[in-house]
């Protein structure tokens, strides 16, 4: 895809030395909005995001949504020919992403004096589960056990059943949100200061945040948040219910207007009237009367039908849609939230399209994917080594 501007990252330089998820994902935001992402793969132990999930013509599609506008580099870093590459692509970059587990870099000479030393405005951001230091930081980490220590699994699902994991990667993806910020901000400080810092992302952090204030709320008042199911402590009616026609629908009233035209809509003003409606908090102590309000009166009514009232109305609806109503919903056409690529390996590709937009210098997907160690040869002739040096960093072993 050929932009007709100057992508607001161009002289950006990132290496990607990170797998699964969060890391890479990080580098993918920055790639998206022009930086030059160099994806840094074993090379006989790829990225294993390659293999998750369904594969089309034995090639990964996840692969092809986390790897697009990435140039894609083997190196194997415990070698010696592997280390001096990277330190000499670290001299040239402007932040390295990696994801090892603590120690790792620094057993291989590769720690934070030795980058810092090549280029004191590299920024390092390093993305584990636990963070680089504390009784943790050397375990295995993976974005489910974010998900049981942060509290997420311990609030999610019905009071009487067991906590529940999300069925995809949420701590992962919002700590790799997280680290794009985080590697923005330690540029925006190197812009100031001139040199460059390392940046400490746990996974068991960020989903912490977002979580909101359990902490302050347990510190303050003892109170422990329970699992609620799809009800909220904060306002009701708030819930999923079922339609004459088989679809299911979501509805929320954290506004007082709104749960007052709900109420409305179903044909029961009369409780609008009762003391305890003015509060989102009581009202939620009175979601059983609630819910079976609005229940009953959604299930006499298709999902068409109920949308359709509920936004003459004005209140607050939104159909539950898998993944099928989602690639044909008209307000995610509108915005091109799902977006087509062409691939050379696969054809036209459709997948997410950048996170937000810029009016000025918007971001674009330039590339799908690519093959695992594609661009190696292309990336070190670049950095200055010779076709004899490139084989024998093979010979090595090292590529």
């Amino acid at each position: 895809m050929t932009q007709a501007y100057d992508p607001p990252l161009r002289h950006l330089r990132v290496l990607d030395l990170a797998t699964l998820f969060a890391g890479p994902l990080a580098a993918t935001m920055l790639g998206d909005f022009g930086a030059e992402v160099i994806k840094v793969e074993h090379p006989t132990k790829p990225d294993p995001s390659r293999g998750h999930g369904p594969s089309k013509d034995g090639v990964g599609l996840w692969w092809k949504l986390l790897g697009r506008n990435k140039r894609t580099l083997t190196l194997n870093l415990s070698t010696p020919g592997g280390r001096d590459t990277l330190l000499r692509l670290a001299a040239t970059s402007d932040v390295i992403i990696e994801n090892f587990r603590p120690g790792t870099l620094e057993r291989w000479g590769l720690g934070w004096p030795e980058l810092s030393a090549v280029n004191p405005r590299l920024v390092l951001a390093r993305v584990t589960g636990f963070g680089q230091f504390g009784p943790y930081a050397r375990r295995p980490g993976f974005g489910t056990l974010a998900e049981a220590m942060s509290g997420f699994a311990a609030i999610t699902g019905e009071p009487d059943a067991p906590p529940v994991l999300p069925p995809f990667g949420l701590a992962d993806s919002i700590a790799g949100l997280a680290t794009a910020y985080a590697v923005m901000t330690a540029l925006a400080a190197r812009d100031h200061t001139g040199e460059g810092q390392t940046v400490d992302m746990a996974i068991i952090e960020p989903i912490l945040t977002v979580l909101g204030p359990q902490p302050l709320w347990y510190d303050q008042l003892g109170h422990v948040q329970p699992r609620t199911g799809n009800r909220s402590a904060n306002n009701a009616p708030r819930n999923t219910y079922r339609t004459a026609d088989g679809s299911w629908v979501a509805v929320s009233t954290s506004a007082q207007s709104v749960a007052e035209r709900v109420m409305r809509l179903v044909g029961r003003p009369e409780l609008i009237d009762e003391p305890w409606f003015g509060s989102g908090a009581e009202r939620a102590r009175h979601a059983d009367v609630l819910d079976e309000a609005v229940g009953a009166w959604i299930a006499r009514h298709t999902r068409e039908e109920v949308i359709e009232a509920f936004e003459k109305a004005e209140a607050a609806v939104a159909p539950i849609q898998d993944v099928r109503d989602v690639m044909t919903d008209p307000q995610y056409r509108a915005l091109d939230t799902v977006t087509t690529v062409d691939d050379p390996e696969l054809g036209p590709l459709r997948m997410q399209n950048v996170l937000f937009r810029l009016s000025a210098t918007p971001g674009a997907i330039r590339w799908a994917g690519r093959p695992h160690g594609a661009d190696t040869d292309a990336v070190l002739t670049e950095l200055g080594l010779t076709g004899t040096d490139i084989a024998a960093l093979r010979e090595e072993g090292a590529l």
